[in-house]
């Protein structure tokens, strides 16, 4: 499928823009992609053939460990591009993670030898594409110091404060909450029924209502200190 003009300025104008003879054949020559919903966009060992581009829809990176254990890196939304794939095209390496289409997604797709040739060509997409891989790359180490210093309790109100419904409910699973925030099911299990336990949240099968949502932003606010610690006392 061929790619729209209109594409390149809504989520790109820096390309766009450009009159650079190397973008403007990039940009040509590149293609649009529709993925449904839980569709593969790479997996683990697979080889990068090409540079994605989201203008519709979320692409979510996760790892999976020896033991099964899933945590997710970070999302690709539109007007983003995915920082393993770059770094897999130009460093030669095959995929370290999987990236599923976390709803439905449109996507540019550039060939790995005509992102190869624009780069070294055009000074305009080197500064575009090292410009967003920086952002990423920043995005995804502070993800990894929250999973790894982070307040649990804060986080995760932030991630049902974040998720919930106009309704006060969110379907979601204990296991794809423990995804989300790098941990285990049982952990995640265990802090939702202490929230239960303080009539914050109400637990159903595939799904949790939030109670007291203000208990929950001071969680997300602070952790458990203020009212929410007062409540656990």
């Amino acid at each position: 499928m061929t790619t729209s003009p209109d594409d390149w300025q809504r989520w790109f104008p820096e390309i766009a823009v450009t009159a650079d003879p190397a973008v403007v054949a990039l940009m040509t020559n590149a293609h649009a992609v529709s993925l449904p919903a839980g569709r593969a966009v790479f997996q683990v060992g697979s080889a990068c053939q090409h540079y994605l581009l989201v203008t519709e829809g979320v692409v979510r990176v996760q790892l999976l460990s020896d033991t099964g254990r899933e945590i997710v890196l970070y999302r690709v939304s539109p007007g983003e591009s995915c920082v393993l794939t770059t770094s897999c095209l130009l460093g030669g390496e095959r995929y370290p993670a999987e990236g599923i289409a976390e709803v439905p997604v449109r996507a540019l797709t550039i060939s790995a030898g005509q992102f190869a040739q624009a780069l070294h060509q055009s000074d305009t997409f080197r500064r575009f594409v090292f410009a967003n891989l920086g952002r990423r790359i920043a995005d995804v180490i502070r993800h990894m110091q929250e999973i790894a210093f982070g307040n649990l309790d804060r986080r995760l109100a932030e991630l049902l404060l974040s998720r919930v419904a106009r309704t006060g409910t969110l379907t979601v699973t204990h296991q794809e909450i423990a995804v989300e925030l790098g941990t285990a099911r049982e952990v995640v299990s265990r802090h939702l029924k202490h929230y239960e336990a303080n009539g914050w949240v109400a637990l159903r099968r595939g799904r949790l209502e939030l109670l007291d949502v203000a208990a929950l932003q001071q969680l997300a606010a602070n952790g458990l200190t203020g009212r929410a610690e007062q409540q656990t006392n």
